[in-house]
């Protein structure tokens, strides 16, 4: 293990004693220090534990962000219970799968979600539900505020025996729980993931693996941000690996967390700018709309000195904007649910970092690149498919034995994952993302990377958004076609131009034949984009001309 300890409540209490008067979590202008967090983290599990809650045990977290989600998780950490944190953004048909598939009995919602569960009390084992209000922990007088100019959401629900309000376990005399002893092997959530048969994956994580990701993380920007005095930016849900790995990371170094309840552009700007935020992490897509947000230049980003982008392949166009404009690098990150987040992280330590890179081979994964159809290595800096193995990974999917099939392989007298993407490693533990292998596009004869086809297009001034996929065809195999997004303001553009963008800056055989422009694409609930939607469609135009011409 990265860290000595065996159990993610027991870093947090460690973490807590040492920085008690220290700021955690800023939320809407209120800071809560480690003392108070740890002291409600307590009260929770306590109140969990009396009301029947026991080591092992499932809570679904179907909140979105506010101090009240950090707390819980907390909690459900301290009583060995085991989180499935979801996104709020999920309704009844996901919700009610999760619950069933998890066997969770525990619902802990905001008011405004709360409907959806109460639709799901005769199809699940749901016991009890716990009902937080976005405002619970804020001051009176910003409740009274934020109601008379109707700031505040709220939802509606009847409390009776099996529903409990979160601001009520702060309060309880519950029983306190038992001390328990820690391996680090005991699960700490169930992370749900994308499934090839529509529904989501159970990824179940343990304490020990959380813990080597978090504190692991930590290492990578001590080169400009020293230990202890960061203030971090959370631009990701928490729900999310991406999130987690970043978020808790910045908690259990005793430093300080920043969050909204949701994503507004000059809501970010705005608390960069008031709190001084050093690091800050999100998806590309999050960074490119700060850059081209028209009140960019009211606001002083100065204090950024580590900006973490990760969650999808970063267009160099991109890269070189943020530095161009804030003089501050992207550093990349690259990971998976599967594996906890970071495989490749880039260290700001390092001075000759190449072109390209997702980052450098972190030391508690093991990585091998193969022949994606044999299995067999690949010489160093070739392209394949990569697996990752680690001391305390995740040995499989919950309840998907088919699925963790096709993921999971012994080679080499150990398990791995295979991730499914293609990447090439060089001599220096440099990863350099190719493709996923589903994505690789088979053009005659030739292997086309559907990614970089993507990245020029986006490199386009005109072009917000693309996404390419192969198309079947008889006689050369696939053909490249292009989704495309145009900005709002951008007029006049058209196929013919993006296709001569194209041919200028790829090989003949790279370039897309088809270009179809859109005003969205489709997206997971974590905001990828969803090839598979796209292919389907394809699939059904084949299938419906072929019905007709029959």
């Amino acid at each position: 293990m990265v860290t000595q300890f065996k159990s993610i409540g027991e870093a947090f209490r460690s973490t807590a004693s040492k920085f008690p008067k220290k700021t955690a979590l800023v939320y809407l202008g209120e800071k809560y220090s480690y003392a108070k967090m740890d002291e409600f983290s307590n009260q929770v599990a306590n109140s969990f534990y009396a009301m029947g809650v026991r080591k092992g045990d499932r809570v679904i977290i179907y909140s979105a962000h506010c101090p009240q989600w950090v707390i819980t998780w907390l909690a459900i950490q301290k009583l060995g219970a085991v989180a499935v944190p979801v996104t709020h953004f999920y309704g009844l048909r996901d919700l009610k799968y999760i619950a069933n598939d998890s066997g969770a009995e525990t619902v802990f919602c905001m008011d405004t979600n709360y409907g959806y569960v109460d639709k799901m009390w005769a199809d699940t084992k749901v016991k009890r539900v716990i009902v937080t209000g976005a405002a619970d922990l804020l001051p009176g007088w910003k409740k009274v505020v934020g109601t008379i100019l109707d700031k505040i959401p709220t939802g509606k629900f009847n409390l009776d025996a099996k529903i409990f309000l979160f601001n009520s376990l702060l309060k309880r005399n519950g029983s306190q729980i038992p001390e328990s002893e820690f391996t680090g092997e005991e699960l700490a959530e169930f992370v749900y993931t994308g499934g090839t048969t529509g529904f989501s994956k159970g990824v179940p994580i343990s304490n020990a693996m959380l813990l080597d990701s978090f504190f692991g993380q930590r290492k990578a920007s001590l080169g400009v941000v020293p230990m202890g005095e960061d203030i971090m930016y959370l631009g990701a849900p928490l729900n999310h690996i991406l999130g987690q790995t970043f978020g808790f990371s910045c908690l259990m170094a005793g430093e300080t967390l920043v969050m909204l309840p949701k994503m507004s552009l000059d809501g970010i700007l705005d608390h960069i700018e008031r709190y001084k935020i050093k690091t800050m992490m999100g998806t590309p897509t999050m960074y490119r709309m700060i850059l081209e947000h028209d009140r960019i230049d009211q606001y002083s980003l100065s204090s950024l000195k580590y900006c973490i982008c990760g969650g999808d392949t970063v267009p160099r166009e991109l890269a070189n904007r943020w530095l161009k404009k804030f003089g501050v690098r992207f550093y990349e990150a690259y990971g998976a649910t599967e594996t906890c987040g970071g495989v490749a992280l880039t260290p700001a330590s390092e001075t000759n970092i190449p072109e390209g890179t997702a980052g450098k081979i972190v030391s508690w994964q093991d990585v091998l690149v193969v022949n994606h159809d044999t299995l067999e290595p690949v010489p160093p800096n070739e392209p394949g498919e990569l697996l990752v193995s680690s001391p305390h990974m995740v040995s499989g999917y919950w309840n998907k034995p088919e699925e963790t099939k096709l993921s999971f392989v012994q080679l080499q007298g150990k398990l791995w994952y295979r991730t499914g993407d293609i990447v090439r490693i060089d001599e220096g533990n440099w990863l350099f993302f190719v493709d996923r292998s589903g994505d690789i596009i088979k053009h005659k004869g030739y292997r086309v990377a559907a990614s970089k086809v993507d990245n020029v297009l986006q490199e386009h001034t005109a072009v917000m958004a693309s996404s390419t996929i192969g198309v079947n065809d008889p006689v050369v195999g696939q053909r490249i076609k292009s989704y495309v997004v145009i900005k709002d303001d951008i007029k006049g553009v058209d196929a013919r131009e993006l296709m001569k963008w194209c041919r200028e800056r790829l090989a003949p055989y790279e370039v897309p034949q088809y270009i179809e422009f859109r005003d969205m694409l489709p997206k997971s609930k974590a905001g990828k984009i969803l090839k598979r939607e796209l292919r389907d469609e394809e699939k059904r135009k084949v299938e419906i001309a072929s019905t007709k011409s029959e």
